[in-house]
């Protein structure tokens, strides 16, 4: 099974930036995709963004396509999440998840971290 750790979460200011981490770990590893979804108080988790492992493609989410970017590190089993011009609205716990099926929008996601609270004040 496939452990995942997220980092990087913190408190910005609106505007700010923050730069989020996944690394993959185990015995194996031959992942599809990554993606990062977020859950915020009183919300359904909702998919952010996602890349394909082997290629890069990415997909965004409509409320962050042009200010968040992710990306991949392939000798690193690392995924990236940049988000920049930060707003409240982001607030929210980020989750790194993968899975081994085909596909990389929605949450038919098979892996998870645990998860990094990401705080934006006004």
């Amino acid at each position: 099974q496939v452990q995942l750790v997220e980092s990087g979460g913190g408190l910005v200011q609106a505007g700010g930036s923050l730069r989020l981490s996944c690394t993959a770990s185990g015995r194996t590893f031959s992942a599809y995709a990554m993606a990062w979804f977020r859950q915020a108080p009183g919300k359904e988790r909702e998919f952010v963004a996602g890349i394909r492992w082997t290629g890069g493609s990415t997909y965004y989410a409509d409320s962050v396509k042009g200010r968040f970017t992710i990306s991949r590190e392939y000798g690193k089993n690392t995924a990236y999440l940049q988000m920049n011009s930060l707003k409240p609205e982001d607030t929210a716990v980020y989750y790194c998840a993968t899975r081994e099926q085909s596909g990389v929008v929605g949450d038919l996601y098979n892996n998870w971290g645990q998860g990094t609270q990401v705080t934006v004040s006004s």
